[in-house]
């Protein structure tokens, strides 16, 4: 065999792989995430170095989500903290017959969505649904925070926090589910992962 055919053949292998992990996960209809995120506001916390960034926990923070769209970042400050993004949905925003309705995209730290029809209100799809940067706690966790495929349902623990940098850069967490737009993402400080 020579080193065309080999080529080719590992090629075809790499494309296929590469399908097989970026295909979605599907579940069928019905809520595969039904409780919405919990939620604990600190009053005092202490600041950890990561990166070189001064981070501070501002709420400790549980989900069970669908993973509604993927994005990794490679370039950028904030791409040192959180090298990927997940948009997540929970209660009908994990329902597939909901979601087969709905498209989703991010783009530059930014969730989107766009219906014809809602088949859902407005409102529930933007309480039951967030973009979401996620900071690894430690090389595992990253590792398993880029392996996640769209439409599995992953449980995150850790904190919302905010990050700062010597030179007055400033990203903060959102706190609420209730907000939308510019600021409205959370910055989570991922200390474990599962995926179910």
């Amino acid at each position: 065999m020579n080193w065309k055919a080999i080529f080719f053949i590992g090629l075809l292998g790499f494309g296929g792989f590469q399908h097989f992990h970026k295909r979605e996960i599907l579940h069928g209809v019905g809520e595969v995430a039904s409780e919405a995120p919990l939620q604990r506001n600190l009053d005092i916390s202490d600041t950890q170095n990561i990166n070189g960034y001064e981070i501070t926990p501002l709420a400790k923070f549980s989900i069970k989500a669908r993973v509604l769209a993927s994005k990794r970042y490679h370039f950028g400050r904030e791409a040192d903290l959180a090298p990927v993004d997940f948009a997540l949905g929970w209660g009908a925003m994990s329902d597939e017959a909901i979601l087969n309705k709905i498209e989703i995209s991010q783009s530059n730290r930014f969730y989107f969505w766009h219906v014809d029809e809602f088949p859902i209100p407005r409102e529930a799809i933007e309480t039951q649904s967030a973009n979401m940067h996620m900071i690894p706690a430690d090389r595992l966790v990253e590792k398993r925070l880029k392996s996640v495929r769209v439409g599995q349902v992953v449980a995150l623990n850790g904190y919302l926090v905010e990050a700062k940098a010597s030179d007055g850069w400033h990203w903060k967490s959102s706190l609420t589910r209730n907000d939308t737009g510019n600021g409205a993402c959370e910055v989570l400080l991922v200390k474990s992962i599962e995926v179910h």
